[in-house]
């Protein structure tokens, strides 16, 4: 597994002083690129060949979050490369090896000038060691939910401090959008965060949020929020459950 080293800085944290879901994503999305970095197929690399990697579905489950000033360590083991299809677990723990975090994450690699998926390339092959999968239970990557069930919110324009390197919206962004339609005081409780990538969204876009709460009689609460275009068709669902038994 690859791993590097942090501390959760106040910056990342949210009010209640637990590090954000969204920058746990940022952990993770930086753990990946430091890999690919290090063996040579980073982000020169994927320009130089004009394709990105595009997440298409994390699957979070979070045992403890981190809080300010706690030393952390992040990882990651890519487990499958199938045509232009990847999967990564990702990790993370503190310094003494106590299990925080795991997820999983599946990514396909993409053409960015024929908008197309491509295949992995000789080098992406040769350069991933592959490891066993983590020992955690694995979810369908598509979230459903009854769009005619949601109750809409306020519109949001996507604006260019959003993006990321390939001018999409980061995939970050679309968790802390959809964060602002749960309780903060559920922050510290989340338990399990899916997201399911579905369209990108650019600089000047729209996002129409619809939102769907439930309890679900065992101690828990979840909310799908729903991240869509003018037409109703998402560019992201994500689907978080807080538990309120610890």
């Amino acid at each position: 597994m690859y791993t590097f080293d942090g501390r959760i800085r106040y910056s990342e944290t949210a009010e209640d002083g637990y590090l954000k879901i969204e920058s746990l994503i940022d952990y993770f999305q930086d753990c990946s690129s430091f890999q690919s970095e290090d063996l040579g197929v980073g982000n020169d690399y994927l320009k130089a060949h004009h394709c990105a990697w595009i997440v298409n579905f994390w699957q979070i489950d979070i045992l403890r979050l981190p809080r300010l000033g706690d030393y952390v360590r992040t990882g990651t083991s890519p487990y499958s490369l199938k045509g232009f299809m990847g999967f990564r677990n990702f990790m993370m723990s503190t310094q003494e090896d106590e299990r925080l975090v795991n997820a999983n994450s599946v990514w396909s690699l993409f053409d960015l000038d024929k908008a197309v998926p491509v295949r992995v390339t000789d080098e992406m092959t040769k350069g991933y060691e592959l490891f066993p999968k983590f020992d955690m239970e694995y979810l369908p990557r598509k979230i459903t939910y009854d769009p005619e069930a949601m109750r809409a919110a306020a519109p949001v324009e996507v604006d260019g401090s959003m993006m990321d390197s390939n001018h999409h919206m980061n995939n970050a962004q679309y968790v802390r959008l959809a964060l602002g339609f749960t309780d903060s005081r559920d922050h510290k409780r989340i338990r399990r965060i899916l997201v399911e990538y579905r369209q990108q969204a650019h600089a000047g876009d729209v996002i129409y949020p619809g939102v769907l709460e439930r309890e679900n009689g065992n101690g828990t609460r979840t909310v799908t929020v729903s991240l869509s275009d003018a037409e109703g068709r998402p560019y992201a669902v994500v689907e978080t459950t807080a538990d309120y038994n610890q």
